[in-house]
């Protein structure tokens, strides 16, 4: 099959499988460069490991650290006639460098939310490791079915309490447009939390806590975002907003019950704006990110997923000690883009921006090439003109 992008709303229908393992080795090849660590985690579980940050923490931990990992997440296999989706292959891609290099790699595809899912995973580590070292949750689904309820929640990205008009970005077109968002209803703002708060992530604790396998100084994070004043009113302080509420709340609950049991820890690590899958997805996201892209660029403080998730274990999980967190408790790897000269030259942009200045004030070029190399597009040493076998199966065939 010859693959090329095929672009619908804010997702791409294909993804290239040579382009995926390429996007793989350049994350490890920054790794590598950078530096190992020779006090890292060396069994990790990485849930929601496919793609985005998940994915560099993956590689971080397996090409940083030399630690065996187990990835979870859920991604389309290809048939004959569609190619697998981009997490699909970047997690073939992996696998296959982790094996060369003698890595222990096992992935699991399903249900993350799943008790089903969490038994095989825990058969697994108590069957191959015994222990595990660390646990990064880093899920990011539109919808979930509770393990226990069977109640089917979906979450949706709304301000609460009334509507929220401001200026947004149609990426199919380029072109600015006003957006309109009606306020969330108590059902919305529930499923949400059910979604995308803490509840899975302290299920998947529990079942590894239950089975004797987390180690002494076991570490779990979980990633989050809280974004500036620009997006506040439907990001932070909307529906998701409830659901980082809860998702950090269970971060406390987490640790004091880990520092009592393990010496360990759990704790929020608050990343910086950047171009995923799922994000593209949400009004008035996409338009913040080009500006903040293009000032961070400028200014020479851009990171992509790996450059941050490296530094993330270079400075604040490995450093020794105690992590260094905010007022809240959370380790800010925003403080970058939340500086006060990045945000107030994007403040101003946004308040300048007009249909004749946008490709001017933003870096739209850079952000489709970042979203098209999310599906292994546009990577140098791909052939994109030849015809692939696209039908790749799992190394480990889980």
């Amino acid at each position: 099959m010859i693959v090329q992008p095929k672009i619908r709303g804010f997702i791409c229908t294909t993804a290239h499988p040579d382009g995926c393992a390429q996007h793989v080795q350049e994350q490890i090849d920054y790794v590598r460069k950078q530096g190992v660590f020779d006090n890292g985690p060396k069994k990790v579980l990485v849930i929601g490991s496919s793609t985005g940050f998940g994915l560099a923490s993956r590689i971080v931990a397996a090409f940083g650290c030399g630690a065996a990992t187990i990835g979870v997440f859920f991604e389309k296999e290809a048939d004959e006639r569609r190619t697998a989706t981009a997490g699909w292959y970047n997690s073939v891609g992996f696998e296959q460098k982790a094996s060369n290099e003698g890595l222990y790699a096992k992935s699991f595809n399903g249900d993350g939310f799943s008790d089903e899912m969490r038994a095989k995973v825990v058969e697994t580590i108590k069957n191959d490791w015994g222990t595990v070292d660390m646990v990064i949750y880093s899920m990011a689904a539109p919808r979930r079915q509770h393990p226990r309820t069977g109640k089917i929640s979906k979450s949706v990205l709304k301000p609460l309490g009334q509507e929220y008009t401001n200026k947004s970005i149609d990426l199919s077109t380029q072109e600015l447009e006003t957006v309109t968002l009606a306020p969330a209803s108590n059902e919305e703002i529930e499923q949400t939390v059910d979604v995308m708060g803490g509840e899975d992530w302290e299920f998947w604790i529990d079942a590894l806590d239950k089975e004797g396998l987390l180690s002494d100084g076991v570490v779990t994070l979980a990633y989050s975002y809280i974004g500036p004043k620009l997006t506040k009113a439907v990001y932070r302080n909307g529906t998701i907003g409830q659901a980082k509420d809860h998702l950090e709340a269970t971060a406390k609950k987490l640790d004091a019950r880990l520092q009592k049991s393990h010496q360990g820890h759990a704790v929020i690590s608050v990343n910086k704006a950047l171009v995923t899958q799922s994000s593209s997805a949400i009004p008035f996201i996409p338009l913040y990110f080009v500006l903040l892209k293009k000032v961070m660029k400028e200014k020479g403080l851009e990171e992509d997923c790996i450059a941050q998730i490296y530094r993330l274990f270079k400075t604040r999980l490995l450093a020794g000690g105690e992590f260094p967190v905010d007022e809240a408790g959370m380790i800010r790897m925003d403080d970058l883009e939340m500086r006060e000269d990045v945000q107030s030259v994007v403040d101003e942009a946004w308040e300048k921006l007009t249909p004749q200045n946008l490709h001017e004030l933003t870096d739209l070029k850079g952000y489709q090439e970042d979203f098209l190399r999310l599906f292994g597009f546009g990577l140098k040493g791909v052939n994109y003109d030849a015809d692939v076998e696209h039908i790749r199966p799992l190394p480990s065939g889980a």
